[in-house]
């Protein structure tokens, strides 16, 4: 059996009026019914909710934007694309997705694949108007129980539990990310720059992912 090891990196939604439409859609709790009590909430807090709501894009593959994605074919050395500008986007949707192979069973292994990954990178190829690999590449909505992926978070916490990379790095006593960049800061270390530690932290998580898978098929997995 062949494995594609893969993971990504994503970025909030980056066009310069998103602020102002989240700003024109926030709205105050709903406990909050006193029309002078509304305008008071809106004037305080209006900004600050429209600049979360548009943080928590980053997890929306349709408007947020996919920065980074490296992977690897089996022990093969890992490859990786960044995009430094959203305008590379769709550039880096096209070199992964040609390097995988159409026709031979390959199984995709990452972790919470199912859950985002996978559905992320499909919404921004449909949204960027790139054409995705063939179905027996890439699953269109791949189930816990596809043999054409392995989630490995699925694969430890089950289909009703999560649990983070680190935690299972930690457990099976492999090096996690120690001091090093974590996913919360992608954006901002994106819009500082540092676009090479991101596209290092992306190789390391797809390092992480085939030990940790390593030791599901070590076990007969």
């Amino acid at each position: 059996m062949s494995f594609i090891y893969f993971d990504i990196e994503t970025i909030p939604n980056q066009d310069p009026g998103a602020i102002e439409r989240a700003m024109a859609e926030i709205k105050p709790p709903s406990r909050i019914t006193k029309p002078e009590s509304i305008e008071k909430w809106l004037a305080e807090n209006r900004e600050e909710a429209a600049r979360e709501a548009v943080a928590k894009t980053s997890f929306d593959g349709g408007y947020g934007h996919v920065c980074t994605i490296a992977w690897a074919h089996d022990d093969d050395e890992i490859k990786s694309v960044h995009a430094s500008d959203v305008s590379q986007e769709g550039d880096a949707l096209a070199a992964f997705f040609g390097d995988l192979p159409e026709y031979h069973s390959t199984t995709i292994v990452g972790h919470n694949i199912l859950g985002f990954d996978i559905p992320f990178l499909t919404k921004r190829a449909i949204v960027l108007g790139a054409r995705l690999p063939r179905a027996t590449a890439w699953p269109r909505d791949p189930k816990p129980w596809d043999k054409s992926c392995h989630d490995t978070m699925i694969m430890w916490a089950g289909g009703r539990g999560t649990i983070s990379m680190d935690k299972l790095c930690a457990i099976f006593g492999l090096e996690g990310k120690g001091d090093g960049m974590h996913g919360s800061e992608v954006a901002q270390a994106w819009l500082d720059g540092r676009h090479d530690e991101i596209e290092d932290y992306c190789r390391h998580d797809v390092e992480q992912t085939r030990a940790v898978h390593k030791r599901f098929m070590a076990a007969g997995w």
